[in-house]
């Protein structure tokens, strides 16, 4: 099916899709067999050919905040059938002004009529998610009310063509100023300002006695709508946003900041309260918000087109009352402006974007690293290698906090080590942190130590906001590593192990702009080298000789990128991987560094794979896997046909791949349904085909 059509199918969402879907995506993409569309058939190995499963509760401020920053993650998930909750914590009722192009500002004579316009979003939410799961906006929805676990009450949305879509309204309060300090709010009531949050029922709610919660009684709601529904994945906006450097101001709007702190605490109640058998093991997956806007366009102009239509459906750009609501059947604010303020053209996740989180121990052996229920999760494969090489887990390392993604590195002994960053709430508001933590094998293919932190290179944090990066980890020939991590400052810290075993003081390594994750590799003479996107480039740090300090930061020349950024050893260089904007295709340079040169000379850019998707890529040889078309994990080479081939499995974070020396290609990705996938080497040319890395029991 050529790549046109493929678009226009997920641009429309017809029904047809819809039906069937667990093998309506193999068959879109054109790159499975009809064999393939059914689990469990076309496959040599004793695991199930992977599908997306699994069920997602998705934790947003505002109406809109979904469509904006979680699409098209929100409609493929639609599309592929997997049962899907959006629980609002406010009603979104701003000034009360259902108007297009500045609303007051062109009619100051228009009242404030907040319930209803707060009704009118709510109208536009139902539209545009019938319209993503079912090709009609019309589709009806059941409003009933249920009691929440927090002690109030709350609407709840079934679509009633396809009951396993829901949308929670606790209708509080929002803080009506993106910014500006308003104690009546979500801030407001997590930093203990106020006891009790105002409620803001719409217009048209079956709610009828207004609830009032305090800080306790919201994380006890939102946990007890995940216990209700379940999750494998959660996807929640990011909880410390960053400040703009220089400024001061906050990168997101403060709704969105302080909400998704109370659904990451509610996380964390659920997963201690629940235990695993009666409710699955989950993911967290966190969204970039506003911050979008400053940053090159990561999706494609279809896909872009597509995100557009189900936005104009919830503002309500055609005003056609087919809703038959006296409030109005969608957002008039977004009507003027259904882009945002250039929020449409992206989506990005804020933590769990690196793709090092795939490592080799010991001869033979792999380990493959994730957070499930805020913890640290661990699978390992045995020697061997096809059929007989089982993978085992996942095992929990002990501790709580972690927050999504993982990064790793390998001792010369063989020894893993293995890294992230933890959240901790303390027992005040103020205690609320981000660290950087590693846990080690003690012996090679042994177990893994306790945590330790490395504190972060902020410890004056005002008010909990930094931004800090995932670490970038190398270890040196002596088994001594360095940690390398954005700040919120925007600059690269470092922090290298001494001999005793202690690490040093943070360091001020420069640069300027720095958005993504740092990622680093080592050449084949020796040298390290040290890369981060900004929102024109690259920069790059690069020793001069083994063993020497870091050199730079080096402007690179290269072409402004989506920002996540893949490094891995080429020849006598360092190849970068990236996607270019409004395009998604992957891109590929090769640096090098000759001894004594005053700067590093880079390659002409070349692509690879077929445009469209967004995200990291993972990088195993020549083979790259990442988002493709329909946001499924797909395989291309390098060098190979301008083309992904396309699986079947939505996953979250990103993925990772291995090239084991002397050995086969690996290349894993953690499913919507919280499973740990892999590749199965095949020996037919562009085919990748993936399974459970643990069979069900």
């Amino acid at each position: 099916m050529p790549v046109s059509r493929r678009r226009f199918l997920l641009a429309t969402v017809v029904p047809m899709l819809t039906i069937g879907v667990t093998g309506a995506l193999a068959v879109a993409s054109g790159q499975q067999t009809a064999a393939e569309a059914v689990p469990g058939t076309g496959s040599s190995t004793a695991a199930p050919v992977s599908a997306t499963s699994g069920s997602i509760v998705q934790i947003v401020a505002h109406p809109d905040d979904d469509l904006f920053f979680m699409n098209p993650d929100i409609s493929r998930s639609l599309l592929a059938g997997t049962p899907l909750t959006t629980l609002y914590l406010t009603s979104g009722e701003a000034d009360g002004r259902n108007q297009a192009n500045g609303g007051a500002a062109k009619d100051p004579a228009q009242p404030a009529d907040r319930p209803h316009y707060a009704e009118a979003r709510q109208n536009g939410i139902r539209a545009a998610y019938a319209q993503m799961a079912t090709g009609d906006r019309t589709s009806p929805w059941r409003r009933t009310v249920v009691t929440t676990a927090g002690g109030g009450n709350a609407e709840l949305d079934v679509l009633i063509a396809k009951p396993q879509i829901n949308l929670v309204w606790l209708q509080m309060r929002e803080a009506r100023a993106p910014l500006a300090d308003s104690p009546d709010s979500l801030r407001g009531l997590w930093n203990g300002r106020i006891p009790a949050i105002t409620p803001q029922l719409t217009a048209g709610t079956p709610v009828k006695m207004p609830p009032a919660y305090t800080k306790d009684q919201v994380i006890a709601a939102i946990s007890g709508f995940l216990e209700r529904y379940k999750p494998t994945t959660i996807r929640m906006q990011d909880p410390s946003p960053g400040r703009y450097p220089g400024t001061g101001k906050l990168t997101d709007h403060q709704d969105h900041m302080y909400g998704a702190r109370f659904a990451q605490a509610a996380a964390a109640s659920y997963a201690a309260r629940v235990p695993v058998g009666q409710r699955p093991r989950f993911t967290v997956q966190n969204y970039v918000g506003y911050h979008n806007g400053a940053l090159p366009h990561s999706l494609d102009p279809q896909t872009v087109q597509a995100k557009l239509g189900f936005l104009k459906t919830y503002a309500w750009q055609d005003r056609q009352n087919y809703c038959g609501s006296p409030s109005g059947c969608g957002d008039r604010k977004v009507a003027g402006s259904p882009t945002g303020h250039n929020w449409a053209q992206s989506l990005r996740y804020a933590r769990g974007d690196h793709s090092s989180w795939l490592v080799q121990g010991t001869t033979g052996r792999l380990y493959a690293f994730g957070v499930l229920d805020g913890q640290m999760a661990v699978w390992n494969r045995g020697a061997g290698t096809g059929a007989g090489a089982a993978w085992q887990g996942p095992v929990l390392l002990p501790g709580t906090g972690i927050d999504p993604g993982a990064t790793t590195a390998r001792l010369p002994d063989g020894r893993v080590a293995v890294f992230a960053t933890r959240t901790s709430f303390g027992t005040r508001p103020q205690d609320y942190r981000r660290e950087i933590v590693y846990a080690a094998q003690s012996t090679p293919g042994g177990p893994f130590g306790a945590w330790v932190a490395l504190g972060t290179p902020e410890p004056q944090d005002d008010g909990g906001t930094s931004s800090i990066s995932a670490p970038a980890v190398v270890a040196g020939p002596d088994g001594l590593l360095t940690v390398y991590v954005r700040d919120s400052k925007r600059t690269l810290r470092a922090r290298a192990q001494e001999p005793s075993g202690a690490f040093g003081a943070w360091q001020q390594l420069g640069g300027a702009d720095l958005q993504s994750d740092p990622v680093t590799a080592t050449d084949s003479a020796g040298r390290r080298h040290l890369y981060a996107a900004t929102t024109q480039s690259v920069l790059a740090w690069i020793q001069p000789a083994p063993g020497a300090p870091l050199a730079g930061p080096f402007p690179t020349g290269l072409p402004a990128t989506t920002v996540p950024l893949t490094a891995a050893p080429e020849a006598a260089g360092v190849r970068l991987y990236f996607r270019r904007p409004d395009s998604g295709v992957v891109r590929t340079a090769l640096v090098t560094a000759a001894a004594g040169a005053a700067k590093p000379t880079v390659s002409s850019v070349t692509e690879a794979g077929g445009r469209a998707g967004y995200g990291a890529v993972a990088v195993a040889g020549r083979l790259i896997s990442g988002r493709a078309d329909l946001g499924t994990v797909g395989t291309t080479g390098l060098g190979g046909p301008p083309a992904w081939t396309e699986s079947r499995m939505l996953y979250a974070g990103a993925p990772a791949g291995i090239q084991e020396p002397g050995g086969p290609t690996t290349v894993a990705v953690l499913g919507l349904d919280a499973e740990l996938h892999v590749t199965t080497p095949s020996s037919t040319p562009n085919r990748t085909t993936w399974h459970r890395a643990v069979p069900p029991a």
